[in-house]
């Protein structure tokens, strides 16, 4: 007779403490109707090292050594043809040794194979996902949850869902065991689950708001028979409750999404909105700067041997202030060999810095390919749940704080530094500047570099959450980037953020638009995104913030 309490496990006469080693000695030893008992306890401890325990039994490569529990995956003959076992640890998988620090080995006719029968296999199939339930790690618990309420649903984990629903220290946890439950009830017809329980179901599930239940209540009320109508009353009901809670979780999605590309946008649009203002030049290779930043984060990845494998954190900082640099230095060149060229000039420039961006592209196409991969750090995988479905990665918070360091860096170096003073007495009066001893050369240099390395961090930033292509920054970013710099006002701080920010969201909002059977995506949206620019800058041709004093007579 076996009975479970108290953490120990009876059989006969002997007592084991509920240990892995002393459930392993009971699972082995016991008689077969003590084993489901002890499965489940095995189960229940949440220790990684069951899922080998399970795997051994349920193949039948346990054996028994006298009293001892063992098993093999090798072995070895000698010179008279005898086959010998070298033996391995159950619980840890690792050699076993002898007195002399030899691996142990025996004859194979010497170990009993532990017997398993089809029910006690099908069992363990079903502990094993019980014992992910029973994990110490709250994202593996929630993952192990989660599955239980997808198709094919276990259901064998019911009682263990109904006791993490209401004990397990995890809300999220909690919350997720018991949809997971309720799905599995309603959906699996085997468990015999009445019509008013159904009907209780369906409306718990709607009051839980769960996304994933949507797909078999939609079936239920395209499925039922006219004799459920109450159910289909009910499912129906519940079906509204969780599509207004996805059009909410959607737009806070959508807000988020814009923000983060309006983000970028901003660190894109900052360096223009400066050199433009500043030099008259519309340097169409500005896109350029921002690939190159992208790459050098690439390149700090390589240096620093980060893989998905072998992390190494580390590498992502250090590409902070390296595509700044790299970018920088990029921007000084091109600044010597063409932009001095081309002050004031701003067809000639759009052409020159057109084709300089040209180069750049084919440059880093030959260097690297079309594609690389760059791996996310691990601190800006996963997000923070702010509310139910509500997830904010933790990468897109990062850029954000990026974008306001950078915003705060320009001003501060725009309104509090020697350089910043003459970048701006440049701006509202070159001639002036230059006759009160203003090396106006140098000034220009000075700012087209930073506004490129600034460049350089856009696609830094841009590295943990889009893709990297050699001609990204043409295709995706350089006309929006101007964009915000017209819509914001040239040279306007205040106004670049605020345009960049508007340009973000509604590029977002937009794309997901459904009209009929028609969605916008990307490429419509970018055309909505112009005409309501354009319609805008026919009421307000400065922006939103106007250039004052001399700055509007530039």
């Amino acid at each position: 007779m076996c009975f479970i309490n108290a953490g120990y496990v009876c059989h006969g006469t002997a007592v084991t403490e509920n240990s892995v080693e002393g459930l392993l000695e009971n699972l082995v030893k016991s008689a077969k109707s003590e084993r489901p008992a002890v499965i489940q306890l095995l189960a229940k401890s949440g220790d990684k090292r069951v899922g080998r325990i399970f795997e051994l039994f349920r193949l039948g490569s346990l054996n028994l050594l006298g009293e001892e529990i063992v098993y093999y995956d090798e072995t070895e003959e000698d010179e008279d043809f005898n086959e010998f076992a070298l033996l391995l640890d159950p619980i840890n998988g690792e050699p076993m040794l002898d007195g002399e620090n030899r691996r142990r080995k025996v004859l194979v006719d010497d170990l009993e194979e532990v017997s398993v029968t089809r029910s006690e296999r099908i069992l363990i199939r079903g502990a094993e996902v019980l014992l992910r339930l029973s994990d110490k790690d709250t994202e593996n618990r929630l993952a192990a949850v989660k599955r239980c309420g997808q198709p094919p649903r276990n259901v064998t984990a019911l009682p263990f869902l109904k006791e993490m629903a209401v004990s397990d220290p995890d809300e999220v946890v909690r919350y997720t065991a018991r949809e997971s439950m309720l799905l599995t009830q309603f959906s699996e017809d085997g468990l015999g689950v009445e019509l008013k329980d159904k009907i209780r179901i369906a409306t718990e599930l709607g009051r839980l708001k769960s996304l994933r239940a949507l797909a078999i209540l939609e079936e239920a009320v395209e499925g039922n028979s006219s004799g459920s109508e109450e159910l289909k009353t009910i499912c129906s009901e519940a079906i509204a409750h969780i599509h207004s809670h996805q059009t909410r979780v959607n737009r806070i999605s959508y807000m988020v999404q814009g923000i983060s590309l309006g983000s970028v946008l901003v660190l894109m649009a900052l360096g223009l909105a400066v050199t433009f203002g500043l030099m008259g030049v519309i340097n169409m290779a500005h896109g350029e700067l921002m690939t190159i930043g992208a790459y050098t984060t690439y390149e700090m990845q390589r240096l620093f041997h980060h893989t998905a494998e072998t992390p190494s954190d580390w590498y992502y900082l250090a590409a902070l202030p390296a595509s700044f640099i790299v970018a920088a230095a990029f921007g000084w060149i091109i600044e010597i060999l063409v932009v001095r060229h081309l002050y004031r000039k701003p067809l000639e420039s759009l052409l020159a810095t057109w084709g300089v961006g040209l180069i750049l592209i084919q440059l880093v196409r030959v260097r690297y390919g079309d594609n690389i991969g760059i791996s996310t750090p691990d601190w800006a995988r996963g997000g923070v749940t702010v509310a139910q479905d509500i997830i904010i990665p933790y990468a897109r918070i990062y850029i954000l704080v990026l974008c306001s360091a950078c915003v705060g860096l320009v001003y501060f170096v725009m309104n509090r530094t020697l350089i910043g003073l003459k970048v701006r007495a440049v701006v509202q009066n070159r001639d002036m500047a230059n006759s009160l001893g203003v090396n106006t050369h140098r000034v220009d240099r000075y700012t087209f570099a930073f506004g490129s390395g600034i460049a350089g961090i856009a696609g830094y930033a841009w590295t943990i959450i889009g893709g990297v292509t050699p001609d990204m920054g043409q295709q995706v970013f350089i006309v929006d980037s101007f964009l915000v710099v017209v819509t914001g006002g040239v040279g306007e701080i205040l106004g670049v953020v605020c345009s960049g920010m508007g340009i973000g969201l509604l590029t977002k909002f937009v794309e997901p638009i459904e009209i009929g059977s028609f969605t916008f995506g990307p490429v419509w949206a970018k055309v909505v995104l112009l005409i309501v620019i354009v319609t805008f800058v026919q009421f307000k041709p400065a922006g939103l913030f106007a250039p004052k004093g001399r700055n509007s007579d530039v």
